[in-house]
């Protein structure tokens, strides 16, 4: 059997050190050639909706290199965090099965924004695999652009010869290859250009004639370690057809990924034996109490799994992704069950996955804080989703049992989409599981009639969807005419003061720009800068209005959005005059819903930290909404937060106010930031430059909103509600200032219509709603008696009644069945009835069913003696047919509905004919 992982480049001096070295190597290697060693973004794209996951290190720089966004470098580098497993990038299938497939890496680059282009990439890409991580020569091999003749592109003969000049190299190792491997775009249009990339042979020598053969699983072979990009066109589509203009600054963009450079350096074949995975995976094996054999027998694909897939739910959670129903949550629960499932059939009986999450937070929380501190929300988001699905996983696999073993029967070797649908639906299973649950039995699914089942449901329900948003030219053009005033855009005065005089630089109406609108006109309006508030980081865009400075015209502002970076927009309506581009304003914030918005923004700040001090630091935050009306804060928590808690956290947030301590605002770097030990949200994109916001030193977050001064403003903190939101979400609404004041006058007036209604004072009203529900609840208890009696025919009969139904009992094989019409359609009863009827006849097969509020309702039984004869849920679904319903259950019990009630008879009639 193949064994993964051999150490097959111990024939030659290695760098031989951690991973956490070869990382600080890259990046102190470029950092001493004027690179600026940028912290790695979060896993979740700020600002591009076209993407769900960071997948590659230029991911974060991408408005720079298309112009949009500027930084104060122009060569830089970095580690980032990345995720491919959506979209075109989706390595989920290979994991665990190759030895250098992983959903989570750390990407490696360096990157120049119209500085350096070629020649220097490559020398500098040639010093550190050959100097600093000591790589041999004769273990690599080099490709570059071999041209495309359809496009009008030559071969890349230019990198070609800085690669001969710089390595020696003949031909016979710098090979030629097509636009599929070798040319890289943003997209159908802009910024593209040919690439080339490294390879590195793992095992013994250096066969070239294998170059095109793909690794073995065990990883020897031919393996990319860096791709290096060189952007040096603009594609545009005219006419259709692809058109390629020189970009006046190339740039570079190269990636290079951690794992696969430590395997290298560190002399395995094998990402999962380098010391960024190994521990992972032995953590999974003495879970299992099973040896990890390094092959491809299941155990050791799962345990390796299980390792690949920890570390990316880890990071997922650090980053406020909790496991749902859709978009990135649902790519988060698909990867935790996969991880699940393989634990389960490696015979873990109990829930695991968070204990190698939490090795995870070992290893690398010392690199990604951000792990430490959310290591409790990470230990309970990834049991609780574990105890959540191991609830339904015996059942599905069960469910899945049942249908394979039909499926021989029938000659099947394809999965139905139904069970794939309900296997998703009802007990949690993503597709990609039952496929690979599938795949070890050799069988193959219907995903065509799964994918058009789960349309179904989709059009039944709002679904959830990432990347179906597009920046419209309009907001990049008001932007381009912004900076024409500001280099940096719009300019936002509004933490000083809520009034301003600026100048007009773009005028919006019925979506494109125009030089003027007139009274009646919703436009919007783009100034060089402006005091008003544009909606982001979870608070309201502000409201107010605008004047021509010689009072010629005034427009209603009702919102202020910020749809580009830099670019601020007030959205409003002409109230009167003609409004040109390059007027002259006067701009004034609405004051009151301005200084409502701050009280309410600075009171979620306060209620962080209460839930925090009461729920404890996994509490951490989700989303937020904050306007004058009210805040909305969700967070991270499994459980319902009790009223008492609830209290206290009121308490905490009250005392504080009363405290009256200033709201302190700095304006630090991001370093200086969390040196100061500020807390930031993955939510948010944050510059290098970052505000800080202290409210005693209990409170201290990075935050760009409007607050107030003094937390004494805030007034009176007063929750409104809190309720579950997603898996392990929780959300919190609240008020504050004269709206809490309003909202609790309007609860002591339902207060006092309540007692006044039921003539009682405040006070007493508790009691008297006790005795009215006790009374309620007696009543309840009689009818539900009565209805009893009449069902079982008659009280006082001594079992008349039923002896009188189970007189029509027929006998059938293995014992006897009965259908009774009952006078009652209450469920417990029918229930009741039916196990009386199947007591009384031992062995036996009962269906009750009712007519009542419309609908036909029917129960059946089976005598367990019976049950390897007749199944409850398959015999009531015939039956429920009649009636045009449908239903199931378990097979000793199952029930079921209907619309037609004038076929009740004809349905309790066809039930004899079930058994011949």
């Amino acid at each position: 059997m193949t064994r993964m992982g051999h150490s097959t480049n111990s024939a030659f001096a290695m760098f031989d050190r951690p991973a956490s070295d070869v990382r600080d190597a890259f990046l102190g290697f470029f950092r001493s050639h004027g690179h600026e060693v940028v912290p790695s973004a979060p896993i979740i794209p700020a600002n591009d909706p076209t993407l769900m996951f960071t997948n590659a290190g230029m991911v974060p720089f991408k408005d720079v290199f298309t112009g949009k966004e500027r930084r104060n470098f122009t060569r830089a580098t970095s580690s980032q965090k990345c995720i491919r497993i959506s979209g075109k990038h989706n390595d989920l299938e290979n994991v665990g099965v190759t030895a250098r497939h992983n959903t989570f890496f750390e990407m490696l680059g360096n990157f120049s924004f119209g500085d350096y282009f070629k020649e220097e990439a490559i020398v500098y890409a040639w010093e550190l695999l050959n100097k600093v991580y000591q790589i041999p020569q004769d273990k690599l091999v080099l490709t570059v652009f071999g041209g495309d003749a359809s496009l009008g592109l030559p071969p890349d003969d230019e990198a070609r010869a800085i690669w001969k000049k710089v390595t020696g190299y003949g031909d016979d190792r710098i090979i030629d290859m097509g636009m599929k491997d070798n040319f890289w775009s943003m997209g159908e249009t802009g910024p593209c250009g040919p690439c080339t990339e490294i390879h590195f042979f793992h095992g013994d020598g250096a066969d070239l004639t294998k170059f095109h053969d793909e690794p073995a699983p065990d990883g020897r072979g031919w393996t990319e370690i860096w791709n290096l990009v060189f952007m040096q066109f603009d594609r545009t589509i005219v006419s259709g057809t692809p058109n390629l203009v020189p970009l006046p600054k190339p740039c570079v963009d190269t990636g290079s990924s951690l794992e696969r450079v430590a395997a290298v350096v560190q002399g395995n074949s094998s990402n999962y034996d380098t010391d960024l995975l190994r521990a992972l995976v032995d953590k999974a094996a003495a879970l299992s109490e099973k040896r990890h054999g390094g092959t491809l027998a299941p155990d050791d694909v799962s345990m390796r799994v299980i390792a690949d897939h920890a570390r990316t739910a880890a990071f997922l959670i650090s980053e406020g992704v909790y496991p749902d129903r859709a978009g990135r949550e649902y790519v988060l629960r698909r990867v935790m069950r996969r991880a699940i499932r393989h634990g389960h059939r490696l015979g873990i009986k109990k829930p695991f996955l968070h204990e190698v999450a939490l090795e995870v937070v070992r290893l690398m929380g010392g690199h990604y804080p951000e792990l430490e501190q959310r290591k409790a929300s990470i230990a309970s988001v990834t049991e609780q989703e574990e105890v959540r699905f191991r609830e339904t996983i015996e059942r599905g696999l069960k469910l899945l049992d049942e249908e394979i073993g039909q499926m021989s029967g029938r000659g099947s070797r394809t999965l139905s989409g139904e069970v794939v649908f309900k296997l998703y639906d009802t007990f949690g299973f993503p597709r990609d599981l039952t496929e690979v649950i599938a795949s070890e039995r050799e069988l193959t699914v219907d995903g065509e009639r799964f994918e058009s089942l789960l349309e179904e449901q989709r059009k039944r329900s709002e679904g959830s969807k990432v990347g179906d948003a597009v920046v419209d030219d309009v907001w990049r053009t008001a932007l381009e005419s912004a900076r024409t005033a500001n280099k940096e855009g719009v300019r936002f005065i509004g933490y000083e003061r809520e009034e301003g005089v600026a100048k007009i630089v773009a005028i919006v109406r019925f979506g494109a720009v125009v030089n003027e609108a007139s009274a009646g006109d919703e436009v919007a309006i783009v100034t060089d800068e402006t005091p008003f508030y544009g909606e982001s980081g979870g608070q309201a865009g502000d409201r107010g209005s605008i004047r021509g400075a010689d009072g010629s015209f005034a427009i209603g502002v009702t919102d202020t959005q910020k749809p580009l970076a830099g670019l601020i927009v007030h959205f409003g309506k002409v109230l009167d005059g003609t409004v040109r581009s390059g007027a002259k304003i006067e701009l004034v914030v609405d004051h009151g819903a301005r200084m409502a918005t701050r009280r309410n923004h600075s009171a979620t700040h306060l209620l962080h930290w209460a839930l925090r001090t009461v729920l404890g630091d996994s509490a951490t935050q989700k989303g937020s909404l904050v306007g004058p009306d009210r805040l909305r804060f969700d967070f991270s928590h499994g459980t319902a937060v009790a009223d008492e808690q609830q209290r206290r956290i009121e308490d905490l947030v009250n005392q504080k106010i009363l405290g009256n301590a200033p709201v302190v605002t700095e304006v630090l770097s991001m370093d200086a930031a969390r040196k100061k030990g500020a807390m930031a949200m993955f939510e948010e994109k944050y510059g290098d430059v970052v505000r800080v916001l202290t409210m005693t030193n209990d409170s201290v977050e990075l935050c760009g909103g409007t607050h107030a001064r003094a937390l004494g403003e805030i007034g009176l903190f007063k929750i409104v509600s809190e309720g579950g939101l997603a898996a392990g979400v929780r959300r919190i609404e609240a008020t504050t200032g004269l709206n809490a004041l309003v909202y609790m006058r309007h609860v002591e007036g339902l207060l006092k219509t309540a007692a006044k209604s039921l003539k009682v004072n405040s006070a007493d009203l508790p009691e008297k709603l006790d005795k009215i529900l006790d009374h309620e609840r007696a009543l309840e208890k009689e009818v539900a008696d009565l209805k009893r009696q009449v069902a079982m025919g008659g009280s006082g009969s001594s079992g008349g009644g039923i002896e009188a139904m189970i007189a029509g009992a027929r006998d059938i094989p293995g014992g006897r069945a009965v259908s009774v019409r009952a006078p009652v359609a209450d469920a417990a009863t029918l229930r009741e009835l039916a196990d009386k009827l199947r007591d009384k006849l031992v062995d036996a097969v009962v269906l009750v069913g009712a007519v009542g509020a419309g609908k036909v309702s029917l129960v059946l039984t089976v005598s367990k003696s019976l049950l390897d004869r007749y199944k409850a849920g398959e015999l009531i679904k015939r039956v429920a047919e009649v009636v045009g319903g449908s239903g199931g259950g378990r097979p000793d019990m199952a029930q079921a509905g209907g619309t037609q009630t004038d076929k009740l008879d004809e349905a309790l009639a066809t039930f004899y004919q079930l058994f011949g």
